[in-house]
Order: structure tokens, then C-alpha cells, then sequence
């Protein structure tokens, strides 16, 4: 089977892609119809089967508005869902996601990108599975009432809070999977101490090849893995996945590396594709500090774009089997064990 048929036939999932930002920015503007104009035919290009959305709380709302604008934009995304029934579902259960991939629809998952949401009050967990929520990091760039997050490693090593350790037994019980992306070292090290079920790192790379604080080292992805975990590499970022050359190519390199560090049934894809609100929003990428700047753009820079990741990885020899896995197989497994599914 050629690259093009594999991709098409393959069931591809990404963990992360920020698109309602996008949405919601175009909103404002009295465009409602950005969605279907360019995010479906993106989603659709690209073959993806199933989208997680997280919901990335900008600075400006991340104390006192916080639980406003995650709730905002979670009704958003809801209504994203009921005007489009006939392209997407919004799903709550791997048998949800299964059930939309066969009718041909875009399955539609709910994620929280930091939790900021939450605050000081562990209790609003529940509240927030209650109206969709799936896939949940504790911190994203800084410092959260739940967890520091990576760019804090210099000056900070805090695993989480006591609240930080409610929230997250909370998902476990609950079945809301738990993301570990944007974690400082000490957060990732205190939550693999804890974790009983799989979970995800939604849009990482490998710090063997590209020195990130946003990378995880060969260790965690190892404890990952043991955990039946998946690592979703974040092919549209440059500077974590090589800052002068972040080719599909390179793409590959961090999917083998794990695959070789952990098993090729812990690797998936989690692109991040947010470069297009940064220059709408923005006129260009502004970035926290510890990220370098004036990175060249990514060849896998939209959802249009992966299928070069297929091409290149069907070019390096990895078996048709193990495309399927890294596409979204791998990922599937932890939704259906996980997603929606109350611990024992």
C-alpha cells in the first residue's frame, strides 16, 4: 500500500491541536464560520479520524477568569459539535470515538491545557468531566495551584500540591486521562511514582535529540511506556523537535527514538498545531522564556501536512503495521482504556 492509501485507510489521531483559540478569535470578529471554512477541510486533508482539543487559557484570564473562559470555550466547543453533527461527535468514551470514526465523523475530544480552571478548588474536577472534559495536564508554562510547570525547572523543582495529588487521584477514579506534557521534572517524576493507569503525554518530544525543557528524557519515556502510556510527538513545534531543520524527517527521528527507547506501542502523534493563532492573533510567534526564537517553520505545520509524516516514516522502512500504530492505534488503546471509564 502506498504512502497515500495507508494514511487514508489508517485511523490518525492527534492529541493536540488549539484550534478553538482560533475559533474563538474569529468569533469575536462576527466570523462564526471559520470553522467549516478552514479547520474541517484541514482536518479532513489531513485524515484525521480523531481530535483532541485542549483548551489553553491565555494569560490574561489565567487567575480570576479562568473557570469563565475554560467553560466558554468548552460551550464552544459543544456547540461546534451540534452545528456540524454531520462531519463531527463530541465524544466522552473510547466506544464514543469508536462509534464516530465508523459513521465517518471526526470524533471530537474535550482536554483542559494546564487546568488553570480548577485553581485552588479540586473539587471542580468533577465538575468539569460532568460537562466533557476527557484529557487534563496540570500546568502548562509557570506555576498553577496544582503543579509547577516545565519552564519553572531552573528556579523550581515542586511536584504537585496537595491539591495537585486530589485532582489527579480524581482523574484516575473519575476516567479522565491524564496528560503529561508541560510538567516540570519533578511534577512528571511525582505523577509516574503515583500513576495506576495509562496516560498520555499529548505533544512532547525526545530530549536525547532536542535539548527542551519541554522534552522528556529516555527514563520517563521508559516509566511512560511500563505504564501502558503513549507519547505524542509534537511535529509542529521547531523547537522541539529541531529548531533549524524540523522536516517531517526529523519528525520520524523522535518516533523512532521512542519507539527504539520504548517500544513502538508508545509512540503517537500530539503535532500542536498552533502556528496559524499565532499569526492571525499575533503577526508571529511569542514565546516564554527558556524557547529559543527565530526557528525555521515546520514542514508539518498544518493537519493538511500529515501525511508527510506517513511518507517519511513508510521511507525509513517502519513497517505498514507499525504506521497504523504511531498514527493512532497506540493512542486509541489508552482512550478505550481510560476515557470515561470509572476505576474499579
Amino acid at each position: 500500500m502506498d504512502a497515500a492509501d495507508l494514511h487514508r485507510d489508517a485511523v490518525v489521531v492527534d492529541t493536540h491541536n488549539d484550534l478553538i483559540l482560533l475559533v474563538d478569535h474569529f468569533d469575536r470578529r462576527e466570523q462564526p464560520g471559520h470553522f467549516a471554512d478552514f479547520w474541517l477541510p484541514e482536518l479532513r486533508a489531513g485524515g484525521v479520524d480523531v481530535q483532541v482539543l485542549p483548551i489553553c487559557i491565555e494569560e490574561q484570564f489565567q487567575s480570576e477568569g479562568a473557570l469563565r473562559r475554560t467553560l466558554l470555550l468548552i460551550e464552544r466547543i459543544h456547540r461546534l459539535a451540534d452545528e456540524h453533527a454531520d462531519d463531527v461527535a463530541l465524544c466522552l468514551t473510547g466506544a464514543d470515538v469508536d462509534a464516530a470514526v465508523a459513521s465517518g465523523r471526526v470524533a471530537l475530544v474535550i482536554a483542559l491545557e494546564g487546568a488553570h480552571a480548577i485553581g485552588q478548588d479540586p473539587a471542580l474536577i468533577h465538575t468539569l468531566a460532568r460537562v466533557g472534559v476527557r484529557v487534563v495536564s496540570l500546568a502548562h508554562f509557570g506555576r498553577t495551584f496544582l503543579a509547577d510547570g516545565s519552564g519553572l525547572d531552573d528556579t523550581s523543582r515542586g511536584g504537585l500540591t496537595p491539591e495537585g495529588v486530589e485532582v489527579f487521584t480524581a482523574m484516575e477514579r473519575l476516567g479522565v486521562v491524564f496528560d503529561i506534557s508541560h510538567l516540570g521534572l519533578a511534577g512528571v517524576e511525582d505523577v509516574l511514582d503515583r500513576a495506576t493507569r495509562p496516560l498520555l503525554a499529548t505533544h512532547s518530544a525526545c530530549l536525547a535529540l532536542t535539548d527542551s525543557h519541554r522534552n522528556l528524557g529516555d527514563a520517563q519515556v521508559k516509566r511512560i511506556a511500563e505504564l501502558g502510556g503513549v507519547v505524542g510527538i509534537a511535529a509542529a513545534i521547531p523547537f522541539f523537535i529541531d529548531a533549524t531543520t524540523p522536516t517531517a524527517d526529523r519528525v520520524v527521528d523522535h518516533i523512532e527514538h521512542v519507539a527504539e527507547t520504548a517500544g513502538i506501542d508508545h509512540v503517537g502523534l500530539g503535532p500542536d498545531f498552533i502556528d496559524d493563532y499565532y499569526q492571525q492573533v499575533f503577526g508571529g510567534w511569542i514565546l516564554p522564556p527558556g524557547l529559543p526564537t527565530g526557528t525555521a517553520p515546520a514542514e508539518v505545520a498544518r493537519p493538511s501536512d500529515l501525511p508527510k509524516v506517513t511518507e517519511a516514516m513508510l521511507r525509513r522502512g517502519f513497517a505498514e503495521d507499525d504506521v497504523r500504530k504511531v498514527l493512532g492505534g497506540n493512542t486509541l488503546r489508552v482512550l478505550r482504556d481510560v476515557m470515561g471509564r470509572p476505576a474499579d
